[in-house]
């Protein structure tokens, strides 16, 4: 009768340590959920001034269609892209955020359009929206690693293999993104 208790005790208290880690990985999941859904909102903002910016560059740089229609190009494929946090989803942001550099570089052609007062407010909003990308980035990037982390290490990865966890992918920068990171500003007088 005592082993049989002592069983017990050995199998509910296994029991709980399953329960336990499988709750933290699902909490480290939503955490990371919830951090892409942060970035996702100021990235809808950004989304949503694209047209205006480039509705305001148009009328002074017409002859730049190119530029225009990568703008045009990279943000349909952010719609084609869908919701989520996915690899495709990501990529399309870096491509945007790319196509937006260049749109800004074409802008420094142009002095009328840089004292424009409408660009001026547009591109003040999209640099605030981009510093608020960039801490929600750091973020989501945070509680991504944490996620990865936690599933990989002893013996939470005996859990979350086969309950369906598995490794997630970081935001980064898309290599446009990265090389302009990469490369000092030509500043002009």
């Amino acid at each position: 009768m005592d082993m049989k208790w002592v069983v017990l005790g050995i199998v509910g208290a296994a029991a709980l340590w399953i329960i336990a880690l499988y709750n933290r990985l699902v909490a480290l999941r939503q955490t990371r959920k919830n951090a892409f859904s942060d970035i996702d909102v100021q990235l809808k903002q950004r989304f949503d001034l694209v047209p205006n910016l480039i509705e305001t560059v148009k009328g002074y740089a017409t002859h730049e269609q190119n530029v225009f229609q990568n703008v045009t190009e990279a943000r349909a494929r952010v719609s084609r892209s869908g919701g989520g946090a996915g690899q495709e989803r990501i990529q399309a942001e870096g491509v945007l955020g790319s196509a937006l550099m260049s749109l800004f570089a074409v802008a420094e052609n142009y002095p009328q359009l840089k004292a424009d007062q409408n660009f001026l407010q547009l591109q003040a909003e999209l640099s605030d929206i981009e510093n608020k990308i960039a801490a929600a980035r750091r973020f989501f990037n945070a509680a991504t690693a944490e996620f990865n982390t936690a599933i990989q290490q002893f013996p939470a990865n005996l859990i979350a293999t086969p309950f369906g966890f598995t490794e997630e992918v970081f935001f980064e920068l898309a290599a446009g993104e990265a090389e302009a990171v990469h490369t000092a500003p030509k500043v002009q007088f």
